[in-house]
């Protein structure tokens, strides 16, 4: 722990503060081994541990508020954003919109436990129309329990540390080493995921002018709609003719789905990632024409193409 311990030393309470704002926000900077090690130096009292929790808290709330306030403003457009700083993209943005969809405040309560999870949580909560009160007591809640599991496990370890002082010269010599590693794999790891997403994608996804030019002549073609029923209540159009299916139930409605046609699939995030990963699971059913619609459904909006109306009976429906 020598490297965030070095840090904390000449920084203190605004280095736990930014650094907690900043991985809130997104960023890849992972805030546990700080807090960790605030936690473990609060034993000799180079840091105070109630300072560092009111710190660290404060930089968590922040973010959280900043998220929320702006997911309230624009909408599915900030999780468009998220996207592009996911693995995967519309898998981790469906993940959180389906467990809020079920359980708000125990989503807020534990977001900050899973990785990605407590930074989309705010925006999806203004999204689904959340009160700032209920949210800013729940994800308070939440981030405290966050901040303060991290900090006491921290300060057991440095009590552990001063009963057998040998442990901090292992964990000096190495965890500065595979703090950087790990940084490094992460990084190695979005790029390798993100190469092959978008070398499958590119193999397989129609052009939007294309589709239009099928549906025009009349070609029959079967469109999905793989949008959350969250994303059809604040947007309730879709493409002509499409039908909604969420990508959980796909194998198990997949005799739905006519083999003789194209079958066109499209979501909203900017990479076409659901869409994609979705094509690849049909071929696997024996659905053979299977194409992402590039851009999917907000550049098909874009172009100006003709979209049909979703009913508010519908969109409810779908939520629940």
């Amino acid at each position: 722990m020598e490297l965030p311990t070095h840090f904390l030393l000449l920084y203190g309470y605004i280095l736990l503060f930014a650094w907690v704002l900043f991985e809130q926000l997104g960023m890849p900077l992972p805030a546990t081994p700080v807090l960790l090690a605030a936690g473990a130096l609060s034993v000799d009292g180079s840091i105070r541990l109630h300072w560092a929790f009111l710190a660290a808290l404060a930089g968590a709330l922040l973010s959280d508020v900043t998220w929320f306030l702006v997911g309230r403003r624009l909408g599915h457009h900030v999780l468009r954003l998220l996207c592009k700083l996911s693995l995967e993209p519309t898998t981790c943005v469906r993940r959180t919109q389906d467990s809020f969809s079920r359980r708000r405040a125990i989503t807020l309560l534990t977001a900050k436990f899973v990785p990605g999870l407590g930074t989309l949580a705010p925006p999806i909560a203004a999204q689904n129309g959340m009160g700032f009160g209920p949210f800013l007591f729940f994800d308070g809640i939440g981030a405290a329990i966050w901040v303060a599991t991290l900090l006491v496990v921290g300060r057991l370890f440095g009590d552990a540390i001063n009963r057998n002082p040998s442990l901090l010269n292992w964990i000096g010599r190495f965890s500065g080493a595979i703090l950087i590693l790990g940084i490094i794999g992460f990084f190695v790891a979005r790029l390798i995921r993100r190469h092959n997403v978008l070398k499958s994608l590119a193999a397989a996804r129609l052009e939007p002018a294309a589709l239009k030019s099928q549906l025009d002549a009349g070609q029959p073609v079967y469109i999905i709609d793989l949008r959350h029923p969250l994303e059809l209540v604040v947007e309730p159009f879709k493409l002509p003719g499409a039908m909604h299916f969420s990508p959980e139930s796909l194998s198990v409605r997949h005799q739905e789905i006519p083999r003789d046609r194209d079958v066109i699939l499209y979501c909203t995030c900017p990479s076409e990632a659901s869409a994609a990963k979705t094509a690849m699971a049909l071929h696997k059913l024996g659905i053979e024409r299977v194409h992402p619609l590039r851009g999917g459904y907000d550049e098909w909006k874009r172009l100006g193409f003709p979209l049909d109306e979703v009913s508010p009976a519908s969109s409810l429906a779908s939520v629940g």
